[in-house]
């Protein structure tokens, strides 16, 4: 794996944490009732997104190593082109149903990689 593809991991990885701490202790309401919030979930969701095109670009493999990978895309582009569809019920179900399994599979792929490549990801170099 690049060095690249891996700083897309991470990516990926510190979105879901951010989305985690984010809505930790919210209820729906809660998010229904903060625009903020809501603004700052669909912003991680898109970089998520984002990560995961680029990842796919780079290393299909490991793209297509990551769970619902074709759908996180779609989610992706309806955020970024039909933000004015996006249904607060979605995002939020997603939110309690999926991400916790897209943040284990991240970390294990970010943890079997480091494994064979120890440099830290430095996108900037």
């Amino acid at each position: 794996m690049t060095g690249q593809a891996h700083a897309y991991l991470w990516d990926i990885a510190q979105a879901t944490e951010r989305i985690a701490r984010f809505t930790a202790e919210r209820s729906f309401d809660d998010y229904l009732a903060d625009d903020m919030l809501r603004a700052a979930v669909e912003r991680q969701f898109t970089i998520i997104g984002e990560a995961t095109v680029e990842l796919r670009r780079l290393d299909p493999a490991m793209a297509d190593a990551i769970p619902d990978v074709a759908a996180i895309i779609a989610f992706r582009n309806i955020l970024v082109r039909g933000y004015a569809t996006v249904d607060n019920r979605v995002v939020w179900g997603i939110v309690e149903g999926d991400l916790g399994r897209l943040r284990k599979a991240v970390a294990k792929l970010i943890s079997t990689n480091e494994k064979h490549s120890p440099a830290s990801p430095d996108k900037f170099a």
